[in-house]
This record gives C-alpha cells, sequence and structure tokens, in this order.
C-alpha cells in the first residue's frame, strides 16, 4: 500500500507506532520498523545520555526508517530533540511546542519532521514554518486528543494542508485505515492497538485488562495529568481525576519531581526553582505532570492495578488478541485492502459483502460478555 506518506518516509506500509512513554523503547521501535511500519520512540522519560543510546541501540536492531518524539513541555525535551539531530534521526515527531528549530536544522541532513496537532492553527503553523508531515489526533485517542473527534478533524485539516497526514484515534484495523485515508489522511498511527502485542513491554496486567474492556472503558478529562487525556477506566484512573490536585496531589507532586529531575539527571533545586520562575500556570502543570509520570510508569512497568493508571484509546474495545507486532501491521494493511475493493464494488453497483458483517475477513472476533458496572459518565468533569 502506497501513500504520500510511504513514499516520503521510506516505508512499505502507512503505519506508525505512536511514540508512547514506557511502551515505545528500542525494541518495540525496532519492531514495528522491521515489520514495514515507522517506530517512534518515547524519550519523555529519559535524559540526553539515555535518549543517544536509545536511538543508538535502535540503530543496532533495524537499517529501516524510525523515528523519535519530543514533547516539547516536558523538562529534558529540546535537549532529546537536540540529541536525535546530532545522531541524524530520520524523523522526528513533536508535540506540544514550537519545533521550527527542529525543522531547520534537520532539513541540513535530510531528515523529515511531523508536528502533532489536534487543530487547525496548530496546522498550518506547522506547515507554514515547513514540517514535512501532520500527525493529527482526534478526540478517541489515548491520552492527548484534540477536542474533534477523527471523523471530523481528519478531513478538515486536510482540507486546508498540503502536506501529509497521519490520523491518531479510533483506529485499531484494517477498517479504520481505511476509513483514514478515505477521509485524507495518508497513514495511521496505532498506539492503543501497538501496545497490545507480544512485544510490547507493557506488563500483561494491562493487556488482559485491555482485552476485558470496551469501547465505553476510557475516562476522557483534565483533571489526571492537566490537559485533556483519555486513560483507562478503572478505581484508579477515577480517584486520580477526582482528586485532580488538591492539597494531598500537590504534597505528592514534590517527591514524584524528585524522581523525574533523578531520572533526567537534572539538579533538583534548578528544576524547582525554573519551574517556579516560569509562572504558576506552568508551575501547576508540571505538577500534574509529576503525579501523572508515575501513575502512568507503574501501570506500564510494574503492572500496578491500585494505583497505576494507563493512556488507552477507545478502540481498546475493539481489541480481542495480542498477536505479534508484524501480524498486526499486516492483518490490517490486508483489511485495509480488501475494504478498500468492497467499497468500489458498492460504489459501482456491484454486490458485496459489507464491512464489519459476520462474513467481513476483517471483522474481528467478538469480546466475551462481561459483566458491567453501573453506568458512569465518561466525559470525567474537567
Amino acid at each position: 500500500m502506497r501513500t504520500r506518506i510511504t513514499e516520503m518516509l521510506g516505508i512499505e506500509h502507512p503505519i506508525v507506532l505512536s511514540g508512547m512513554s514506557w511502551i515505545s523503547v528500542p525494541q518495540m521501535v525496532a519492531a514495528v520498523s522491521n515489520a514495514g511500519g515507522l517506530g517512534i520512540l518515547a524519550t519523555g522519560p529519559l535524559d540526553a545520555d539515555q535518549t543517544r543510546k536509545a536511538i543508538r541501540e535502535i540503530k543496532k536492531l533495524t537499517n529501516k526508517p524510525f523515528g523519535t518524539n519530543a514533547t516539547l513541555l516536558f523538562p529534558g525535551a529540546s535537549e532529546n530533540a537536540q540529541v536525535a539531530l546530532e545522531e541524524k534521526v530520520p524523523v522526528i515527531n513533536f508535540s506540544l511546542g514550537k519545533g521550527d528549530w527542529i525543522v531547520k536544522a534537520a532539513h541540513e541532513y535530510g531528515g523529515k519532521v511531523i508536528a502533532t496537532v489536534v487543530n487547525h492553527k496548530h496546522a498550518k503553523r506547522a506547515q507554514d514554518y515547513g514540517c514535512d508531515g501532520l500527525l493529527v489526533t482526534g478526540h478517541e485517542a489515548a491520552a492527548h486528543g484534540g477536542d474533534a473527534t477523527t471523523f471530523c478533524l481528519i478531513p478538515s485539516i486536510a482540507n486546508v494542508v498540503d502536506i501529509p497526514i497521519i490520523a491518531a484515534g479510533g483506529i485499531a484495523d484494517g477498517r479504520g485505515l481505511a476509513a483514514a485515508l478515505a477521509l485524507g489522511a495518508d497513514g495511521a498511527a496505532m498506539g492503543t492497538r501497538l501496545m497490545t502485542t507480544k512485544e510490547s513491554p507493557l506488563h500483561q496486567n494491562y493487556k488482559n485488562l485491555s482485552i476485558e474492556k470496551g469501547i465505553d472503558d476510557t475516562v476522557y478529562s483534565t483533571r489526571f495529568d492537566g490537559l485533556g487525556c483519555r486513560v483507562l477506566d478503572t478505581k484508579a484512573a477515577r480517584k486520580a481525576i477526582r482528586e485532580s490536585l488538591n492539597l494531598k496531589k500537590m504534597i505528592e507532586a514534590l517527591p514524584n519531581s524528585m524522581d523525574i529531575a533523578r531520572q533526567l539527571h537534572l539538579p533538583y533545586f534548578k528544576l524547582f526553582i525554573g519551574v517556579l520562575a516560569s509562572g504558576w500556570k506552568n508551575a501547576m502543570q508540571l505538577a500534574y505532570m509529576a503525579n501523572a509520570f508515575k501513575a502512568i510508569r507503574i501501570a506500564t512497568e510494574d503492572g500496578d492495578m491500585t494505583k497505576g493508571v494507563l493512556p488507552v484509546g477507545q478502540v481498546t474495545g475493539l481489541i480481542t488478541d495480542i498477536p505479534t507486532v508484524a501480524e498486526v501491521i499486516e492483518r490490517t494493511v490486508r483489511e485495509a485492502e480488501e475494504v478498500a475493493r468492497g467499497l468500489a464494488k458498492k460504489a459501482s453497483g456491484e454486490k458485496s459483502v459489507a464491512a464489519g458483517t459476520a462474513k467481513d475477513p476483517g471483522k474481528s472476533a467478538p469480546k466475551q460478555p462481561r459483566k458491567k458496572a453501573a453506568a458512569a459518565p465518561k466525559e470525567a468533569e474537567k
């Protein structure tokens, strides 16, 4: 399957691994790239030395194109992006900040830069300062999706930019990929689907839970990490959202922020003073992030079901198995091609099996019925 994204990035399939902290590690990145997609290394939990080491490890594991991300709001992100530039990483993906300097430096060695955006304003700005593509994140996505759903967001942005688009949010199989392409995207990012694979370092507790949960079993709120964030609906997630950044959580943020400083090898006093100097709003945001980072890490690495919180997209309800990365990518592309052929038949008036019926080869097996708790609002108070 060839699209503008596959041509631009030199990959076989228009499928991207989102850069998810503690999930998109070197082995996972290489598995996706070796399967013909584009793996993106998550650098959020890494310092500059760790980022350099991870990039060099990926280079040993694959000779295919790969990327790194930089969430510019996070401490140490600019330094990580600089390392990626020094290592001449083929693709750099940035978010939550202005990356014009990344674009300029990457283009000097022939690298490509993809900006993650959730609205028209940021999409047009990214195109204006030279980004090669966009990763457009809809409301259904894990973690920081926008306010608009993928079904509306992708065509609306495709109408105002000329550069290729990677759709994120609501895509777990070939039907989703085919739909994204029909909406005007040139590829799809699959985070939640790929995190529930054999190669994924996600703890088995949460792989099992991701299979059990349905499409209604996520919660979206600004009260978890200070941004609009979608997470798996668990008791721990609801408690974290209910407590938000109350006095208890503000006190907890101090040792949690110390952990982050140690992890990133940043002098804590310097980090603390810098945060305070940046203004109360930024200080509050980073306090949210300190607590959220710990909750996500212990869910991902330790499988903690009591205090851990895992970002997932609504497509968790479409996941029924734990295949290999290669199986996911091959199956997704095959199903998308079958859907496209079926749609062509429909358009020409020929009889065909409708996608999503019991006879549809791309249809995943239904989830086993389970008992559900009493219904609760999924859009948590913002």
